[in-house]
């Protein structure tokens, strides 16, 4: 048995024992997370390897550089995560299912080990993931599939640099680098809100930064307008989401609910096409609004910028110390859910504060 299953076998000896979720489910996590494990292979071996691309070869360079830069100028765990690489032959690592009552966008939450509850279950095979879909539809949920390109294992394994994003452009890949090393820094199971938008604000940055020694001018131009672009398709989204969540709260009947929210998603929808106008031919959302639009696919748009603001304020605080901005956010992880809200709410110090999407690479 490889060192690597032991940790994974008692995982599924808990899961079981504690009756998490359920066996099969776990059966399941755990033979995708095999499966990642036996594929990778040390960086330095892929990039000495005559049958690696020039192109792969390229950015495994960069990760290198990145991964450094990580840990020697953004206080990030200094580990091997990152430091091998495994090729799955598929588009994403896991396809989460969301899922929402048809008349409500309070997402169905599941539970696990460590993670605690989250608003998602994730399977490392999209027929899976459109399987257990399926039956949340026959149910009566709206439902949403989405595929996921990375995610942290939170230090338990040394995660490896994963060919369903090493092809993104230097400022994405720097971004999803820096978001998920972020997750190894602190994690408060149970609480998306405040694990996402940590890891949001230590990614942008950590992006700026990045860019103030290395990149060329173009790129971090390219990199601000496609966060510029992700802050107006949120504030979008929000939007309808706000009207839905009244709607869905008032007297109406659920027929006159129903009429209402198709309205709206269709209001949504084209509302998106005048946006998009602006964008000079970029089309990022365009798959998302590709699907049959429902409650599942609002539900979780904007809950990973919640708190940004409010960790923004605090790392202005600490005069851009990202050592004392992290042990601030660890006292807060202490407290409890409802302490570290109403913390973070004071320390945005009124509510006209906004997160700053756009990093001002001119300081």
């Amino acid at each position: 048995m490889k060192y690597y299953l032991r940790p994974l076998a008692l995982l599924l000896l808990l899961a079981v024992v504690t009756g998490c979720a359920n066996p099969g489910y776990y059966f399941h996590a755990v033979s995708g997370q095999i499966e990642i494990l036996n594929k990778r292979r040390p960086v330095e071996e892929v990039l000495n390897d005559p049958a690696t691309t020039p192109k792969t070869r390229q950015q495994l360079k960069l990760v290198q550089r990145l991964r450094d830069f990580a840990s020697q100028e953004l206080g990030l765990p200094d580990n091997r995560s990152y430091r091998s690489y495994a090729d799955l032959e598929r588009p994403f690592v896991i396809w989460n299912v969301f899922a929402t009552p048809e008349l409500s966008l309070e997402s169905k939450q599941w539970c696990f080990m460590f993670a605690g509850c989250v608003s998602y279950r994730g399977y490392f095979t999209r027929d899976k993931a459109e399987g257990f879909a399926a039956e949340l539809k026959q149910e009566g949920h709206d439902v949403y599939v989405g595929g996921v390109p990375a995610y942290s294992t939170l230090g338990w394994f040394n995660d490896p640099v994963l060919n369903t994003f090493l092809h993104r452009s230097e400022a994405d890949l720097a971004g999803l680098l820096f978001h998920e090393l972020a997750h190894q820094v602190l994690y408060v199971s149970g609480d998306t809100a405040f694990n996402e938008s940590f890891a949001t604000v230590v990614e942008l940055e950590g992006v700026r930064r990045w860019f103030e020694h290395h990149g060329a001018p173009h790129q971090a131009e390219a990199y601000q307008k496609k966060i510029q672009r992700r802050e107006e398709f949120t504030t979008l989204v929000l939007k309808h989401k706000a009207r839905l969540a009244a709607f869905y709260a008032s007297n109406a009947s659920e027929t006159e609910k129903r009429s209402a929210k198709a309205l709206e998603l269709e209001e949504l929808r084209s509302e998106y096409a005048t946006v998009k106008a602006g964008w000079g031919g970029q089309g990022d959302y365009d798959k998302w609004f590709e699907r049959d639009l429902n409650n599942a696919h609002l539900a979780a748009i904007g809950l990973y910028h919640v708190h940004v603001a409010a960790f923004q304020k605090l790392l202005e605080q600490h005069q851009g110390d990202l050592t004392a901005f992290y042990r601030s956010v660890k006292e807060l992880a202490n407290l409890s859910k409802t302490e570290r809200e109403a913390t973070l709410g004071r320390n945005l110090n009124g509510a006209n504060n906004r997160a700053r999407f756009l990093p001002d690479f001119s300081a």
